[in-house]
């Protein structure tokens, strides 16, 4: 190659948005045969980056080369035609065709001739088995199959292109350990296969295992480019944030009051058997276990979005039985879901309404909206949660999805409940807006409110609990205080140990 090794190129790349600066001064360099981890706080370009690069965007200034030659792409269809590949967060996948003829939609024949269903079902096969999916019916259609499955799809249509350049956005997201476990042996042969992968994360565990190196982003422009073995995760935080995280976990305050939930003998699916916790106000009690463990299933289940079968739950004194999550909402609990886009927010909705859907009658007067109570009760609410944004009136989606999170939070803060289930409140986010949502957790808690937080993260519970519940195959295995949290000892017993 021309251009030193390199087979992606971006220099002072610049791009702006109706006088809004969203790239300043970019810069990427990528090698074949690499795995190079893009990273940054939400809004440090990342995206915007990749999308010039896939010709999604055109650039205002700057270079572009692929393999030594400089490249203006003008269109998706030219980095497709030069080897670039992205496989977004939001799949591009038709849900009622079948998983071949996703694979090959704009390939389904040659000149006009009859296709061969039988010959691409079998390359369609012949691939999925190679990436180590070969449990994916290829005749199955893709509305039929889960969201990580669907992933495994759309990466297996980039790849039967032969691909140069693969770029991921978060891939790991809707992925169990295990297909994760699959997804990076398929990546590690890829780069073994001549590939450059752009790896986009906020798991920086994941980022330290798979990249072998990684650029830093912020604020549009580029930050640095080093080697993953000769920096660690202090380091990188600190160079995505531009400034120290000494204390990456609030200090806990909260003094711990009356017990607000208490849970006995807890059974409905095959994910929730026997389970029994309690929870006290200002206290932040932590649910850790595998995939499959049963956490969510049994949030659900306590929340009324579930069925559950038989034990008992008591709730701010008196027993109850919820039938749906709006009998839940009336009696004070709250749940911020884990699919925060499907479920946590209206992201076609303003803020505004995002922040009053579960307390209309606050913001009404003989029945008639009061715009000025509304406005100034849903200001308050986002000022306690520090949510940054440019109107309430505008769409919940022109957010970054730290900020969805805390329009998800203030919702139920509107509703005054007495406790909230956060499943899997950071997912997605990055570094800087998680420590954000850990202060807004922490001043729920302080202000007397019971917290309970599902987290697949063991250092955010260990950071943010006082207490752990782990749980194995829908069973409760241990629960642990503060002083006896160790990555051992949880681990141990959410493999099925008795911690």
């Amino acid at each position: 190659m021309e251009n030193g090794g390199y087979r992606v190129e971006m220099d002072h790349v610049e791009k702006s948005f109706g006088g809004v600066c969203a790239l300043g001064d970019a810069r990427l360099q990528v090698r074949p045969g690499e795995i190079h981890a893009l990273v940054g706080e939400n809004g440090a370009g990342k995206s915007t980056l990749m999308k010039i690069l896939a010709g999604a965007l055109e650039r205002d200034a700057g270079t572009v080369k692929i393999e030594g030659r400089e490249v203006h792409f003008s269109s998706p269809r030219d980095g497709k035609a030069a080897g670039i590949a992205t496989i977004y967060q939001e799949f591009m996948l038709a849900p009622d065709l079948t998983v071949t003829e996703n694979i090959f939609i704009d390939r389904l024949s040659s000149q006009g001739k009859i296709i061969k269903w039988k010959n691409l079902n079998e390359q369609a096969e012949k691939l999925l088995a190679e990436m180590g999916f070969e449990d994916i019916n290829p005749r199955r259609k893709v509305a039929n199959l889960s969201v990580a499955y669907q992933q495994v799809v759309e990466i297996c249509k980039s790849i039967s292109r032969n691909v140069k350049v693969l770029i991921l956005d978060e891939p790991t997201a809707v992925l169990t350990v295990k297909e994760i476990e699959k997804l990076f042996a398929l990546l590690k042969k890829l780069r073994a296969d001549g590939v450059s992968i752009i790896y986009i994360s906020h798991r920086l565990e994941e980022i330290f295992e798979i990249c072998d190196r990684i650029t830093v982003m912020k604020d549009g422009c580029f930050v640095d480019c080093v080697p993953t073995t000769e920096i660690d995760k202090e380091q990188l935080m600190r160079k995505m944030v531009g400034r120290e995280l000494k204390q990456m976990f609030p200090e806990r305050n909260a003094k711990l009051g009356d017990v607000v939930m208490k849970v006995s003998n807890l059974t409905g699916s095959a994910l929730v058997q026997d389970v029994s916790f309690q929870v006290r106000a200002g206290e932040v009690l932590g649910f850790y276990g595998l995939v499959g463990a049963g956490r969510t299933e049994t949030m659900r289940a306590v929340f009324g979005a579930d069925k559950w079968s038989s034990g008992e739950i008591t709730f701010l004194g008196q027993p109850v039985h919820f039938k749906s999550p709006k009998q839940a909402v009336a009696g004070k609990l709250g749940m911020l879901p884990e699919d925060r886009k499907r479920q946590g927010v209206l992201l076609e909705q303003s803020i505004k309404m995002n922040v009053t859907i579960t307390v209309m009658k606050k913001v009404q007067k003989y029945g008639i909206f009061h715009k000025k109570k509304e406005a100034g009760f849903v200001k308050e609410l986002l000022k306690k949660m520090n949510t940054k944004y440019a109107a309430m009136e505008h769409k919940a989606s022109s957010l970054s999805g730290g900020n969805q999170q805390k329009v998800a939070l203030a919702k139920w803060l509107a509703a005054d409940c007495r406790c909230m289930i956060l499943d899997e409140p950071t997912r997605g986010v990055d570094v800087g807006a998680k420590v954000e949502i850990y202060h807004c957790i922490n001043q729920l808690a302080e202000a007397g409110i019971a917290i309970i937080m599902v987290s697949s993260e063991m250092p955010e519970l260990m950071g943010m609990c006082d207490n752990i519940v782990i749980m194995h195959q829908g069973k409760v295995r241990g629960v642990l205080g503060r002083d006896e949290f160790t990555e051992d000892g949880i681990i141990f017993a959410a493999m099925g140990g008795n911690g």
